[in-house]
Order: C-alpha cells, then sequence, then structure tokens
C-alpha cells in the first residue's frame, strides 16, 4: 500500500496517553489527524477526515480496523541482525521482516559483527542498505572501542548523535575502567547514549568452563539445545543434578559479573556526565543499582549530564531457569530466579524500567548446539509482553505502548511514538485478546531459537504501517 492520505478508522486508539475507538488520519507519512469515538463504516470515516483535512479529494485508502487496537509501532533498542559477515545466521532483509512481523518500526542493531562496527562509514553503509529496503528504520550503533579490542575510542569524536544516537560494545564489556571513562566522557560530550552491556568479563570467563561442562553432558545425551520441552526420561538422575550443578554455578558467577559490571559502569558514567543505558537488565541487585541511581539524579546529586535508563527483554520477565534448566545455558544475561524475574516485574509497575528491549540474537541450529547464547525475539515481543504484564499483571496497554513505543522513541530522538498530529505514521494493528502457538518455523527470522516454541500466547500482530504504508499483514 503507497498513498499520500490514508485513513484507518473502527479502531481502538491506544498509546501512553489515550484509549478510546477512534480514526487516524495519514499524508505523507505522517499523522494529520486523530479523531476519537466511534467509526465504523468508510463513508463516516471519509466524512470525518474530510472534516480534518479538507483538501482530500479523489480516492484516499480507506483500512477498516475491524476493532482491532492501533498502536505507535515499537521501537527495538537492542537486536542483532547479524550483518555484516554472519548472514547464515540472520541479515537485513530476513530482521526487517521479522521486525514488521513484529510490530516494529525502529530497531537499534548492535556492532557485535563480522568484521565489527567500528567506524561511522560502515555504519552509514548499513543504514543506507537497510533505508532501501523501505521497511522499518535501522540506527546501526559503533561500538565503544575500536574492533572491541578494549583500547582506542578516538572513533567517537567522528559522530553526531543525530546519526548514532547510541553507541555499544555490546556482547562484551570494556575490561578497561580508564578507557571505559575516556569513552563514556566523549559521547557524553556529544549526548551519545552509551549502552552498557554490564558483565565483568573476568567473571564471566570463569562461569564458561562450567557452562561447556554442561552442554558436554547435554551433548551426550542428546539433549536438543534451545528446546522448552525436553524429553529427559532417558538421562539419568546423576547426570541431571550434574548438569544443574553446572549451570548453577555458572550462573551464579554470571550473576556476580552483572552486578559487579552495572555498578561499576554506572559510577563512570556519573564522573564521566554522560548517559547510560544499561542492557538487559536481568537481577535485583543491578535493577536496584538502576533504581538508586535515578533517584541520585532526581535529587541533584548528580551531574546535570548524568543520566540512567534501563531496559529489560521479554524472556527474562517471561520465564525463570527453572522453566527449563537446560536453557540456562543458551542465553546472556541467564535466564535468572523468580525473586529476578519478579524484581523486574515491580521495577516496571514503579517507573524504573524505561523500555522493554527483545536483544534479537539469532544464530542457527548448530551454533545453538554448540552453545552459542541468544534468543530469537522480534516476532514473539508483543505477545510476551501482553500475555505476562497486562493480562497476568494487570498492566495497561496504555503502560506497554509507553515501554515499547514512547520511551525509546524519545531515548532516540524520533518524531514517534505518539498516535497524535505531526508524528510519524508508524503504526501496529494487534488484537490484544488473540491466543496463538509459537511455531518458529514460521518466523520470518533465520533464527528459529525461541524459549516459547509451542507456546500459547496472548496478543498477536496483524498489520504493521511504516511512514503510512503497509508493510506486513498476518494475513
Amino acid at each position: 500500500m503507497d498513498s499520500k492520505i490514508l485513513i484507518i478508522y473502527n479502531a481502538i486508539l491506544v498509546d501512553s496517553s489515550i484509549e478510546n475507538p477512534g480514526l487516524v488520519v495519514v499524508k505523507n507519512g505522517k499523522i494529520c489527524g486523530v479523531f476519537l469515538g466511534e467509526v465504523k463504516n468508510s463513508e463516516m470515516a471519509f466524512v470525518i477526515a474530510s472534516s480534518v483535512l479538507p483538501e482530500i479529494k479523489g480516492s484516499p485508502v480507506l483500512f477498516d480496523a475491524k476493532g482491532l487496537v492501533l498502536m505507535p509501532s515499537f521501537v527495538d533498542m537492542h537486536v542483532h541482525f547479524r550483518y555484516p559477515g554472519q548472514t547464515q545466521k540472520e541479515d537485513l532483509d530476513s530482521g526487517l521482516r521479522a521486525a514488521v512481523a513484529g510490530g516494529f518500526g525502529t530497531v537499534v542493531t548492535m556492532p557485535n559483527t563480522a568484521p565489527v562496527v567500528s567506524s561511522a562509514k560502515l555504519a552509514r553503509q548499513i543504514m543506507s542498505e537497510a533505508s532501501e529496503k523501505k521497511l522499518a528504520r535501522v540506527f546501526q550503533t559503533v561500538s565503544i572501542t575500536k574492533n572491541f579490542e578494549g583500547d582506542d575510542v578516538s572513533e567517537i569524536q567522528n559522530l553526531s548523535v543525530e546519526e548514532f544516537p547510541v553507541i555499544s560494545e555490546d556482547g562484551r564489556e570494556v575490561a578497561n575502567s580508564a578507557v571505559m571513562l575516556e569513552g563514556m566522557k566523549a559521547a557524553g560530550k556529544k549526548s551519545i547514549i552509551v549502552s552498557c552491556h554490564c558483565e565483568d568479563p573476568f567473571l564471566a570467563a570463569a562461569a564458561r568452563p562450567y557452562r561447556q561442562r554442561a552442554l558436554k553432558f547435554m551433548e551426550n545425551y542428546n539433549i536438543p539445545a534451545g528446546k522448552v520441552n525436553v524429553v529427559t526420561q532417558n538421562v539419568p538422575d546423576s547426570v541431571n543434578f550434574e548438569i544443574d550443578g553446572c549451570l548453577t554455578a555458572a550462573n551464579q558467577l554470571l550473576a556476580l559479573a552483572e552486578d559487579a559490571a552495572t555498578e561499576r559502569n554506572i559510577e563512570i558514567a556519573k564522573i564521566a556526565g554522560c548517559h547510560i543505558h544499561v542492557c538487559h537488565c536481568s537481577t535485583a541487585i543491578s535493577m536496584d543499582a538502576v533504581r538508586r541511581a535515578k533517584a541520585l539524579r532526581k535529587e541533584g546529586k548528580t551531574s546535570a549530564d548524568f543520566e540512567c535508563t534501563v531496559e529489560v527483554t521479554p524472556h527474562h520477565i517471561g520465564l525463570v531457569g527453572t522453566d527449563s534448566p537446560y536453557l540456562r545455558a543458551l542465553v546472556n544475561p541467564p535466564l535468572r530466579s523468580e525473586e529476578d524475574r519478579s524484581a523486574l516485574i515491580a521495577a516496571i509497575k514503579d517507573g524504573t524500567v524505561d523500555v522493554i528491549s527483545t536483544d534479537h540474537a539469532p544464530h542457527t541450529q548448530q551454533d545453538k548446539a554448540a552453545g552459542s547464547p541468544g534468543f530469537t525475539g522480534l516476532e514473539t515481543s508483543f505477545a510476551v509482553c501482553n500475555t505476562v504484564l497486562v493480562k497476568r499483571e494487570g498492566l495497561s496497554l496504555c503502560r506497554l505502548s509507553q515501554l515499547m513505543s514512547e520511551n525509546p522513541s524519545k531515548l532516540l530522538k524520533l518524531n514517534s511514538g505518539k498516535l497524535a498530529p505531526g508524528y510519524e505514521a508508524n503504526l501496529v494493528l494487534v488484537d490484544p485478546d488473540e491466543q496463538w502457538t509459537v511455531c518458529s518455523e514460521k518466523f520470518q527470522s533465520k533464527g528459529k531459537s525461541t524459549p516459547f516454541e509451542g507456546q500459547k500466547l496472548t496478543g498477536r500482530v496483524h498489520t504493521t504501517f511504516y511512514l503510512g504504508n503497509q508493510v506486513y499483514s498476518l494475513d
């Protein structure tokens, strides 16, 4: 669908501040009018739209939402498209198709590719290629240090916040605190967000042998990697005990790695006068560190340039390690305890959490079997969040829209995330009550490893619009 004027009617309009029946009028890729009130037929929709936009002539596109919920499309601040260099896992085309199937209009891609995206030149090339596909907007992050080598942060000087609102070393941590301080100072001067994968590399390295030992046991007993409902009746209790012991030891170290690095990075950001964005926060202790940092800033006890925001993932709020013990070896950060999961939910409810991001991390099945960490998440994100937060925890769709659309849009300085005149017409139609069963074989993504395989979720994306053009339909 490619039209200068689009009228979406017979919808329930939902953003962070409205939840009403209504219609939206789109012209040249932007919302030019919003009407609140029931509009169930095309004739009435045309009359109302004409009053909003008198210059409507000819035949605008009239789209019947059939009573579904129309929201600003989602914004994901943390995805891995594996481009360039790892296209067997994902590429721009499959990644973007997965994004729009999940209702996303903007994604921020991480730099841990081959080669590492360490220059503005390479990042611009990737964003240009993505733009040509006209499916969704891509912001390509540049690494904090050159080639992830942990010492050279000079490329930050060549970045502008308009092109590169976020930089990251995601997938690893900048081990040298002095280098991190230098990088954060450089980013702070340009108002660029530093998105931190908070994981002490030495503690993470200490956890690795335990994970590898567990994976070896899994391989020996043909326990499939990345599967939720694993049949283990042929696995001796002693082996299950050994696997559990290995993963418990690994995850204790990885929890400490996250907590230590989160505290360190926040303290460095305070001194640097920088905006730190804590990626995929998964422990109660790390979330409490973020909460305290936010409180200090609010009380005026930090530099005015310091800011701390935080994201959580759908899998960390939707699952715990005991849901499927073997999955604990297959994502970073690992699936945590119920105490940690509850702390994340509480932080969403009290406003500490700013953003929900997927950390979409596709792998081949061979890589998963070898222990590569990461889940495919774009196409299940809304359904998981709707199921867990709205249906179970009583969160409103308005608050979910704030977490998935408005807040990340603000952080990226986008003119999107609200259903209001002047905003980009990046929109998604969802049915928050539709139940469906996750089947990864139907994913647009090349990555098929989802911890929600076979699970029944509530809430489904039906249609996605990017700049007023329909880029995805479930039908």
